[in-house]
């Protein structure tokens, strides 16, 4: 394998991974005495907290992402690497890249994020994809918007169109934000612009298998954000724990669910590069550290991000944004002062400035710990949320961008990236339940030649407590 030389006697440290953690890092490192070399397999930084907007077409990929060497320019001692890590030698303290090079390191900063988890069924991700990049968001984009496409031709054609039912996996703040921004887009955004269908009949519900939607945030949140999904029109089933998924339906235990478009968010696990470290690691591939952020007999590593385990007052710091800041700005900290042979920084703390969740236009929930203690919903909440994520925006062009994209949607109640890339089918589309008629060949009969209606049982407005939502038992 090649190596990559150290061009002076400088101290090397590598990053991986130009997300939040990682690049506060490098960004931190730019007055030290160090060269730091940033390894990401994308050109891009992407702020992951506003993906869901690009996934429903409010905002385009540009608004949320910027080229990490345009972010780095003025940071002379930073290089950027774009490659895939595959390996480490924490001996002879080596990264290696799966195009064969190698390099050193005196300090490495792992921060390579989180990705999917389906709980060992990865064969529902085809079906059901999740949110984690922008190829993700795009595809989410393409199966709604082409759910209404489908439904308006088909109507055309036919005269009927199966229901317009979308089923999201996941009660945490990402089901939330999908769901109520999919029923924005149906009933405030596109209400005029399809001439045979009407897409506000378009039915969202989520399933979650705990007790309760936003688990990690205290009760009177979790009420408030019920009430205001069932306000959009939002469906919510807890305790509904999904046994399986498939293309134009979902299993909750022996029940069916019929769903034109599926989507996950249920689950996240660890980079696998942790495990790659050799380090001991959490049952999300979380790598566990001590108060520096090192894993255990590895001082000069430190974990950041998503794919750190840090406990704090009993419990794990969340892998959301704000932690991942604080531990890249930390682990910058902390290399400093062990090159200027300063004694051990204090240990890392986790600052909460609170939690933030939106759920659609004019709707959120925001537990605030910083710079005061409150719990918001509604208006006031959804504002805050929308001045804390254009802060948080990497740069100025994009802050413009997205609050110029926001005041025209919020204005003219119009989004302007509904855009359908890519493949023109949508799984399920065409799958009949036989179950319907047991007379029926499966393979002559189409779940598109019955009427909408037939699959559901009766509109989810006019449904009691607990309710359903296009379901056939097998019963």
């Amino acid at each position: 394998m090649d190596l990559l030389p150290q061009q002076n006697a400088r101290k090397r440290v590598v990053v991986v991974g130009g997300g939040l953690a990682g690049l506060q890092a490098a960004l931190r490192l730019d007055k030290a005495n160090v060269d730091v070399t940033l390894v990401d397999r994308r050109n891009f930084h992407l702020f992951q907290p506003l993906l869901y907007q690009v996934a429903l077409a409010v905002l385009s990929p540009a608004d949320i992402a910027q080229p990490i060497r345009s972010i780095v320019r003025h940071h002379k001692n930073v290089e950027v690497l774009m490659d895939e890590v595959v390996g480490f030698d924490t001996t002879a303290q080596r990264v290696m890249l799966k195009t064969g090079l190698e390099i050193e390191y005196d300090f490495l900063v792992l921060a390579s994020g989180s990705t999917h988890s389906y709980f060992g069924n990865d064969e529902w991700a085809a079906i059901a994809p999740g949110l984690k990049t922008i190829e993700d968001a795009i595809e989410i984009r393409r199966r709604v918007l082409l759910a209404f496409e489908l439904a308006e031709r088909q109507m055309l054609e036919r005269g009927t169109h199966p229901a317009l039912n979308f089923v999201i996996i996941g009660g945490g703040p990402t089901g939330v934000e999908l769901a109520g921004a999919i029923s924005d887009i149906a009933k405030l955004y596109m209400t005029k612009d399809f001439r045979h269908i009407d897409p506000s009949s378009a039915q969202v519900l989520i399933l979650e298998g705990s007790p309760h939607i936003l688990g990690a945030y205290p009760p009177d949140l979790q009420i408030k954000a019920r009430q205001q999904l069932q306000k959009l029109g939002v469906t919510l089933r807890t305790n509904a724990h999904v046994t399986g998924v498939q293309p134009g339906y979902v299993m909750v235990g022996d029940e069916r669910v019929d769903s034109v478009c599926t989507l996950w968010a249920a689950g996240v696990q660890a980079s696998p590069l942790g495990k790659l470290l050799g380090a001991q690691t959490d049952r999300r591939g979380c790598v566990i550290v001590d108060k520096h952020l090192n894993p255990p007999g590895l001082p000069n590593v430190f974990i950041c991000g998503d794919l750190a385990h840090v406990q704090q007052d009993g419990k794990q710091v969340p892998g959301t944004a704000q932690p991942a800041i604080q531990m890249g700005d930390y682990a910058a900290r902390r290399i400093v002062e062990m090159i200027a042979g300063k004694p051990p920084a204090k240990a890392f703390h986790y600052f909460d400035k609170g939690d933030m969740a939106t759920i659609g236009r004019s709707a959120a929930v925001a537990k605030i710990e910083w710079p005061f203690k409150a719990h918001w919903s509604g208006f006031p909440a959804w504002l805050i949320w929308l001045v804390v994520h254009i802060y948080f925006l990497i740069s100025f062009r994009n802050r413009l961008s997205v609050f110029r994209q926001w005041a025209w949607t919020y204005i003219t109640f119009q989004d302007g990236v509904r855009l359908i890339t890519g493949s023109q089918t949508l799984p399920g589309w065409d799958v009949v339940d036989p179950r319907v008629d047991p007379g029926v060949d499966p393979k002559v009969d189409s779940a598109l030649d019955r009427p909408a209606g037939d699959l559901t049982t009766e509109p989810l407005a006019a449904m009691k407590s607990p309710p359903e939502l296009a379901t056939k038992s097998t019963s």
